[in-house]
């Protein structure tokens, strides 16, 4: 058994997965197993007990979508999936040694360093014993940002889901399907996270918070949980179905749920949830630059409820950002879930169940691609995992979960209209042993065995607590210039910011005042103040033609007043976000600074808003990319790394296409090759055997000739001359035939160098074509398109207080 060359698997949307096993013979063959990306589009189920391999096959799998430039979000449940940042190019035992248990090196009566130079030396030949090499761990860890992210927790990345009560985007609030899912999913992680379980269309709970949501979201308004906590106890709504409110649920009631809401919120152990950046799909999938990311969500750390509660809102947001994408039949990105057990069951109905079964059903026609894996295959619901179009199946523990299985594959089967012979899978599955997978794909023609390939990354089993903070530490280093908290120092507040009286400052005739809603919890001691700004709305207009462009847009800019007000404020503005909500009254423990002179002149905030006008034509342009190799425009908004987010999965299509084009064409010319090759082959056989028997015939003739002249035989002269004569033109045929034997040969020869020319021109041909068409290498041309000056609508500005908490030591943390 040969090793393989890289030449040989690394290919264009092709993953390496391992080798296909003869499963008679307990035998590895050559043949490799190269799985097509986009089969990954109708979704993947691996299934195998402890100890089948499974771990490692789902992280090859990862691995190889990463150095295809595919992002990946991934529920990790257990700690293992961390494993994919211990890949180390180097291959250094000290690269090694921090992750080896020392107690594991005992038992084997080593010391820690010898153990690690062990592992190291394994982990060198088991790469390369595959064919793996350093330079492709390196290629790895470049294609693609890894992070852990620990919702409810800073043991890693903190991440928080409570911005995902927010409104959902115009494309889920038009679709009544979608939007009744997402609602439901919200209310129903919520009451999870809370202790409530709620039938949705039986719990008044479920109901009265489902009701609350749909009516804000319909009217576009953000959702905090501090908000909900007060529309639960003065619900926006009159109406429950045909019941009024009270009738339907009394006000008494619904101070219970917003109490044991607000005590959930109130709780330390809840804080946690408030820190992080909020749950993006977008970021989760891609760096601020454009980078594909990998990111993995820890959970392991988290109760069954928070479990339920973060994993449902999680599947509600991907199933959100799916419906804002283009349709593709490439792989645009992946979601994968381990440990899928309890989250997709067959007769429960959990909340994390309605999202999961549209993704299975819908994700494909988006270029997202689910893969799930469990080793309790008997917990799962195979009516709705029939939506999965490929198997990867290990060593399996009782004839339960085979019987499961089988079912799971059959229903699979029926849905794409194919053939399922039962015994000859389940013969099939009782003979898998470790890192030996069967995989059923429905778009090859029969089942695959193969073994998995050695994982790149070291599988040092469930990361510790410990461990997932070491290897997050220098992501979460504080910034200059800011504390341990991530706080701005303030030494003494300057005589104008001094909060020296509580009274609140009068605003100048005809101005508008509104107060920001602190949406940090509020810390203990110290005292609060409000601090002025300046902020404007405005709409765009936006109109280029040629590029389909005809779009309005809206802003809101900031303008901070705790300093000197510039000549030209507006250019220090900065663009205000979603999460900024406003009140029409002010906090009662709240002291006010005095406002700064010139925004105590009702004339000046005119001349604001005419400034703000100006500003807007000046520094508000819009910028269209477009796109010469795919003669596209990417759409209205988009800064450059959007745009070249948008043209990836056009460029994966475009390339896809003309890789199959490139293919066809040097098929056909392989294909003729191949027949002359055969042929040739076959007339070399058929020379070389005749030119055999052409040379032992006359030799046998000469022989007894002249061994008859010597003993001799009583023949006439004449006689043993025309036998000798006969002889002698046998010699000549024979010369002849071993002329045709070499020519034979050379043109095997020829014709084997030519289709190794041609496999050599094919893959010149597919990695100019990977370079063509790689996003970074596109070129975009940028044309500015300036907001029309005569649609510009701007809003008078008014005067905002932000709020601010300043601690006894007097360092200062703004609210929002």
């Amino acid at each position: 058994m040969s090793t393989p060359s890289p030449e040989i698997f690394e290919k264009l949307a092709s993953f390496y997965l391992g080798r296909e096993y003869d499963l008679g013979r307990r035998e590895l063959l050559d043949n490799l197993l190269m799985y097509d990306a986009k089969d990954l589009c109708t979704h993947a189920m691996c299934v195998g007990m402890t100890g089948s391999g499974k771990t490692g096959l789902c992280l090859a799998l990862l691995e190889e979508a990463a150095i295809d430039g595919i992002p990946a979000i991934c529920v990790d449940p257990k700690g293992d999936l961390g494993n994919l940042l211990l890949s180390f190019p180097n291959l250094k035992p000290s690269d090694f040694k921090p992750w080896l248990e020392e107690s594991e090196a005992r038992r084997k009566g080593m010391e820690l360093d010898a153990y690690a130079e062990k592992t190291a030396a394994t982990w060198k030949s088991g790469l390369a014993s595959w064919g793996q090499s350093a330079e492709r761990i390196q290629k790895f860890r470049d294609s693609v940002d890894i992070a852990i992210y620990t919702p409810g927790s800073n043991i890693g990345l903190p991440l928080t889901v409570l911005k995902s009560f927010d409104a959902p985007p115009p494309e889920l609030l038009d679709d009544t399907d979608a939007m009744r899912e997402r609602i439901t999913g919200a209310a129903s992680g919520l009451l999870t996270l809370m202790g409530i379980e709620a039938d949705p269309l039986l719990s008044r709970e479920h109901i009265l918070i489902s009701s609350i949501l749909d009516h804000c979201w319909r009217e576009n308004r953000n959702v905090t949980i501090g908000d909900l906590i007060r529309l639960i106890q003065s619900p926006p709504i009159d109406r429950v179905g045909v019941l009024d409110l009270e009738t339907f649920m009394p006000a008494s009631d619904r101070v219970k749920i917003a109490m044991q809401l607000n005590n959930l919120l109130a709780s330390p152990a809840f804080s946690s949830w408030l820190d992080g950046e909020p749950l993006s799909i977008k970021k989760l999938l891609y760096t601020d630059t454009g980078k594909p990311r990998l990111s993995i969500l820890s959970i392991a750390h988290l109760s069954d409820t928070e479990r339920m509660f973060f994993v449902t809102i999680l599947l509600n947001e991907l199933v959100a950002w799916m419906r804002t994408q283009s349709g593709t039949s490439s792989l645009r990105a992946m979601f994968y879930m381990d440990e899928v057990y309890g989250y997709f069951p067959p007769s429960a109905k959990p909340p994390s169940k309605p999202p999961m079964l549209t993704l299975l059903k819908q994700a494909r026609a988006f270029g997202l691609g689910i893969t799930l894996a469990t080793q309790n295959p008997v917990d799962l619901d195979y009516k709705g995992l029939s939506n999965i179009g490929t198997w990867f199946l290990g060593r399996l523990q009782t004839e339960r979960d085979k019987a499961r299985v089988l079912e799971g594959l059959e229903g699979a089967a029926i849905q794409q209209g194919q053939k399922f012979d039962r015994g000859v899978m389940e013969q099939m599955l009782a003979s898998l042993g470790n890192r030996v997978f069967l995989m059923n794909n429905v778009h090859d023609n029969a089942p695959t065995v193969f073994q998995s390939r050695w994982a790149m990354s070291f599988l040092a089993g469930p990361l510790a607590r410990s461990q997932i903070s070491n290897l997050m530490a220098d992501r979460k280093s504080p910034t200059k210039n800011t504390n341990a908290e991530g706080n701005v120092p303030v030494a003494s507040e300057t005589p104008s910011h001094q909060p020296t009286k509580p009274s609140r400052p009068v605003a100048p005739s005809g101005v508008t005042e509104r107060f920001a809603v602190p949406i940090k919890p509020s810390p203990e001691g110290g005292k609060f103040i409000y601090r002025p700004a300046i902020l404007a709305e405005a709409s765009m207009h936006y109109v280029r033609s040629g590029a389909g462009v005809d779009q309005w847009l809206d802003t809101k800019r900031l303008v901070r007043c705790d300093g000197p007000i510039a000549t030209d404020l507006w250019e220090s503005s900065t663009e205000v976000d979603e999460w900024f909500e406003l009140d029409d009254t002010p906090h009662e423990n709240f002291s006010f600074v005095d406002l700064p002179t010139p925004l105590r002149s009702s004339a000046n905030f005119k001349s604001y808003e005419k400034q703000f006008k100006d500003y807007l034509y000046r520094h508000q342009p819009m910028q269209l990319y477009r796109s010469t190799l795919l003669k596209q425009y990417a759409p209205a908004g988009c800064d450059e790394v959007e745009a070249r987010l948008h043209f990836e999965t056009l460029a994966r299509e475009a390339r896809d296409a003309a890789t199959e084009k490139i293919r066809d064409k040097f098929a056909a010319k392989m294909k003729s090759l191949d027949a002359k090759l055969r042929a040739a082959q076959a007339k070399h056989e058929n020379e070389k055997s005749e030119a055999q028997q052409a040379w032992i015939a006359p030799a046998i003739s000469f022989a007894g000739t002249v061994l008859g002249a010597f003993v001799g035989r009583k023949t006439t002269s004449r006689a043993n001359m025309t036998r000798m004569e006969s002889a002698v033109r046998g010699v000549g045929t024979a010369s002849k035939r071993r002329d045709d034997v070499r020519r034979a040969e050379e043109t095997l020869i020829d014709l084997a160098n030519e289709l190794t020319e041609l496999d050599a021109e094919l893959k010149d041909e597919l990695n100019a074509l990977s370079k063509q068409y790689d996003v970074q290498n596109l070129e975009l041309e940028i044309t500015t398109v300036p907001p029309r000056k005569g649609d510009l609508k701007t809003s008078p500005p008014l005067i905002v207080w932000l709020p601010w908490h300043i601690d006894p030591n007097g360092i200062a943390t703004a609210l929002t």
